[in-house]
């Protein structure tokens, strides 16, 4: 791993300890949904940026732990939802069940849909509320991957707070591949959001091109990264997948490419800025 290119090292753990806490939500207001979140906090840190993490489809909330301690260890309190009824456990209980109808399958879509941009901002209101002194509600980010790249997307259409995203091999193009989730994003912001987007060379389920589709398609201030080599399970902590670049570089790559659009965007480090503006930011990543 080289250096980074410019006098600010996002390659560096953080000068925070982590402390990492379970904890579950209730939604009275539809219909008591039940949504369990994990939340990485600085220890030390006070008036932290808020960043809110959105899993794949039948993902878990752990699934990114190693870049949501290591935002936390930067200064940032990180919280990710575990989006009931597209989580890998009840992907494992249906194992050897009947296969679904068509009608069944179209409104199991239609709420994993519906419920994904209203968890986000249900679980970014609970944290603020419950860390009121720590967390500086004026400083919202948001990171997802693939499906839960949509859901960051989507999610500025709703609300105003949110003014940085990144999105690792987000969903949403006009195209899907068969399989993959049909959700065309319509980027109706009514504020400046500040999106960095990584794409994975060799995606076989979203593939560049319809990462691309997203990206020309958002407002600016944008700009993206193509994972050379990469494959779909790079941005995930448990996937293994053969070839170059390792998987542990590619989430170092991954991590410190999200650390500097958040510093660059939710606290206006010049430094961060120039990072992610340089020709070339690191071995594995290419603009």
């Amino acid at each position: 791993m080289r250096a980074s290119p410019v006098a600010y090292d996002a390659f560096a753990p953080g000068p925070h300890p982590v402390v990492t806490s379970d904890g579950t939500l209730v939604d009275h207001d539809r219909a008591d949904r039940v949504l369990p979140f994990r939340l990485w906090q600085p220890r030390d840190a006070r008036r932290a940026p808020l960043i809110v993490y959105s899993h794949s489809s039948y993902g878990h909330r752990g699934q990114a732990s190693l870049l949501c301690g290591y935002l936390a260890s930067h200064g940032y309190a990180v919280a990710a939802a575990e989006h009931t009824g597209n989580t890998r456990a009840e992907w494992a209980a249906r194992a050897g069940a009947p296969p679904l109808s068509e009608d069944e399958r179209a409104a199991l879509l239609a709420r994993i849909i519906g419920d994904r941009v209203p968890d986000l901002l249900f679980l970014a209101s609970s944290v603020i509320s419950m860390h009121s002194g720590a967390i500086d509600a004026r400083r919202l980010g948001l990171v997802g991957w693939s499906f839960g790249g949509w859901a960051v997307r989507a999610t500025p259409e709703q609300d105003d707070r949110v003014s940085s995203v990144v999105a690792l091999a987000p969903g949403g193009a006009r195209r899907p591949l068969p399989g993959i989730i049909p959700s065309a994003l319509t980027f109706a912001w009514r504020r400046r959001v500040a999106s960095l987007f990584v794409a994975a060379e060799r995606d076989r389920f979203i593939p560049v091109d319809r990462v691309r589709d997203v990206f020309d398609r958002a407002p600016d201030p944008k700009r993206w990264f193509v994972l050379r080599d990469a494959d779909h399970g790079y941005f995930s902590d448990t996937i293994e997948m053969d070839g170059a670049p390792t998987p542990e570089a590619a989430r170092d790559v991954v991590r410190s490419l999200a650390l500097a659009h958040f510093d660059a965007t939710l606290r206006g480090d010049a430094k961060a800025e120039e990072l992610l503006s340089a020709r070339e930011v690191d071995a594995f990543a290419q603009p």
